[in-house]
């Protein structure tokens, strides 16, 4: 028996769901490795993400609009973004098919130097 968990980060369900699948892949102190698999969720009118920590993304699959308070970026198929903690975001849109699949890393990463 091995000691070694294997996730196929495509594996979904067949249909869209109602709602956004979350799995944390990993916890430690320091951050946090989530899977998400969003058909057509986007975050709810007026809401804002509001993060203490910085959030670097990877679009495994599917296309996705991210807001900001000045700009929107599109994102598809391999594209990642960092997010830095308390910058203000919302998803405008995720693709249904195929399904968005982010890879989501959350801890503490950049600096100012990085960011201004």
């Amino acid at each position: 028996m091995s000691v070694f968990n294997v996730l196929n980060l495509e594996h979904i369900p067949e249909s869209p769901q109602e709602e956004e699948l979350s799995n944390v892949l990993c916890a430690g102190k320091t951050g946090r490795i989530e899977r998400l698999v969003s058909t057509g969720q986007c975050s709810p009118a007026g809401f804002w993400y509001d993060q203490a920590e910085d959030e670097w993304i990877v679009l495994v699959s599917g296309e996705a609009e991210i807001a900001f308070e000045n700009e929107t970026v599109s994102l598809k198929t391999g594209d990642s973004l960092l997010i830095p903690a308390h910058k203000r975001h919302r998803v405008e849109h995720t693709s249904i098919t195929p399904p968005c699949i982010w890879l989501c890393v959350f801890g503490h990463y950049h600096s100012e130097e990085n960011f201004g």
